[in-house]
């Protein structure tokens, strides 16, 4: 896998984990977690409770992208078939960067691994959803060549928010 800059001297790698990599997979999700409540329709209190099932079972949906550096996990990003059920689309979820290596190009590598792995699905758009208040997110996915699609819907964990709906085309 490609590896993407990081400041002087570092190299954060990205690579996609395999099914039997699920505490890695949980590892860095907890941490995201932790780092950003407000950011994600989910919290850490939920999925620190997920069982050895649970993990496997999201290991094996989809795929798993994770970015280190010097050992330490900084990045996540997941890809899965998504909400719509639609052969064509599929959704990126779980996306993060530690804050110490933000606005460094990893958020942006992550999507493309996520982009990558849905075009070998044969899907011709990648959707995600952005919670609302979460103007910095919605801010980045904009750069990188997403679009908002108009449409929101409630968060599933609290219906009084929403989460809005963006999109980029893949080119096959």
């Amino acid at each position: 896998m490609p590896a993407t800059p990081g400041s002087p001297g570092t190299r954060v790698q990205i690579r996609s984990c395999t099914p039997d990599e699920w505490p890695v997979i949980r590892e860095v999700r907890l941490t995201s977690l932790a780092d950003a409540p407000g950011a994600f329709t989910s919290s850490y209190e939920r999925e620190s409770e997920f069982d050895e099932s649970t993990w496997r079972d999201r290991a094996t949906t989809g795929r798993w992208f994770v970015a280190s550096d010097e050992g330490a996990w900084v990045g996540v990003a997941g890809g899965i078939e998504g909400r719509s059920g639609d052969r064509a689309r599929r959704e990126l979820v779980g996306m993060w960067v530690a804050p110490a290596h933000r606005h460094r190009g990893i958020a942006r590598s992550l999507l493309d691994h996520v982009a990558g792995w849905a075009r070998t699905e044969g899907a011709a758009i990648l959707d995600l959803s952005v919670l609302s208040g979460n103007s910095a997110a919605r801010t980045a996915y904009l750069r990188m060549g997403l679009r908002a699609t108009g449409e929101s819907t409630p968060a599933w964990n609290d219906p009084s928010d929403f989460v809005e709906h963006l999109e980029m085309p893949l080119l096959v």
